[in-house]
């Protein structure tokens, strides 16, 4: 849905300049997604926008010149974007969502992580705000867990975004937060993803090389999560009642061993110089949880979820840029 504008247009002919007023169509509905030059706020931003909806993306470091530069940890900053563009709905993805990363800097993750849950849910009145949180709030002994269950995460990265939770909530009550598992998804390179990464090892062939087999995951695509985000945000346009806790996860499951393995598959690579790892060294950086199903019925109930993109096919669309025959494309899609 969109409304009706005028814009003045210079028209030129050969030996004729003409000042006309053509009609422009601008969408009504404003979101606002921070953390948009990230794997998810890509996708995020490119689903609204694709969609009819006028899209602001924000970021910092890599913002320019595509987003809007916006300091999240400065409140005046944050203030200025949301009154002068008035979205009616917010995405937050903007997050350090890097486990080890987390523990290193621990300062610097729980500013993002959690401060800036507050700073923007207290600038949201009025508005639907969606946080985008994850699995890692739970401890992984007893899957799957429901959005009723007690959180219990084992490491600062989940302990920071089960805070951010609390902090979006508490001053945004109609606010709904969305976990999610381990994403992947149209990578700028392959380091943006945990799933992504494996591909380096896949490829590496003639060198074996050992991978966890012992975490259970499920890695859902970024493209199927933005179509959640933007179903969530048209149904609390229509209906205020839209708040709280929600999941949503892709249905196979697979350890980091496996997930390679079907990378292999996807591009017909031989998967042999995989060799699985069924103990967890020491000293392996921050603690996962063994096993953190997300039970996603809430959002199925509504009608809001979607159907995950089968994981071969969505790893193919994310890794074949980084193919070193871009021929190989037509060969296995043909």
């Amino acid at each position: 849905m969109s409304i009706r504008d005028k814009e003045l247009k210079i028209h030129f002919k050969p030996g004729h300049v003409e000042l006309v007023q053509d009609e422009v169509y601008t969408p009504y509905r404003r979101v606002l997604v921070t953390g948009a030059t990230g794997l998810l706020g890509r996708a995020v931003y490119k689903e609204f926008k694709n969609n009819d909806w006028d899209a602001l993306g924000s970021g910092y470091n890599r913002a320019r010149p595509s987003f809007l530069k916006c300091n999240l940890l400065d409140e005046d900053a944050v203030r200025g974007v949301i009154q002068g563009f008035q979205p009616h709905v917010i995405v937050h993805c903007a997050a350090e969502r890097r486990p080890d990363v987390v523990e290193r800097h621990t300062e610097a993750a729980m500013n993002l992580n959690v401060h800036a849950c507050s700073t923007l849910a207290k600038e949201a009145s009025g508005i639907f705000l969606i946080y985008i949180s994850t699995d890692y709030v739970f401890d992984g002994r007893n899957p799957p867990y429901g959005e009723n269950d007690a959180p219990n995460p084992l490491n600062l990265y989940g302990k920071s975004k089960l805070e951010g939770e609390r902090e979006i909530l508490r001053h945004c009550p109609g606010a709904a937060v969305l976990r999610v598992p381990i994403l992947f998804g149209e990578v700028e390179k392959v380091e943006e993803s945990a799933v992504t990464v494996l591909w380096d090892r896949v490829q590496e062939g003639a060198e074996s090389c050992t991978i966890d087999h012992c975490q259970q995951r499920f890695p859902t695509y970024t493209n199927d999560v933005a179509r959640v985000c933007r179903k969530m945000a048209e149904r609390a346009l229509q209906d205020p009642s839209l708040r709280g806790i929600f999941h949503y996860s892709a249905k196979e499951q697979m350890t980091k061993y496996e997930i390679a393995c079907a990378i292999a598959d996807a591009f017909n690579l031989p998967s042999s110089h995989l060799i699985p790892m069924t103990e967890q060294p020491a000293g392996a950086g921050a603690q996962r949880p063994q096993n953190a199903q997300l039970e996603c019925s809430r959002l199925e109930l509504l009608g809001l979820s979607v159907d995950a993109t089968p994981f071969k096919t969505a790893i193919r669309d994310s890794l074949w840029p980084f193919q070193h025959d871009k021929r190989w494309r037509q060969t296995v899609f043909h």
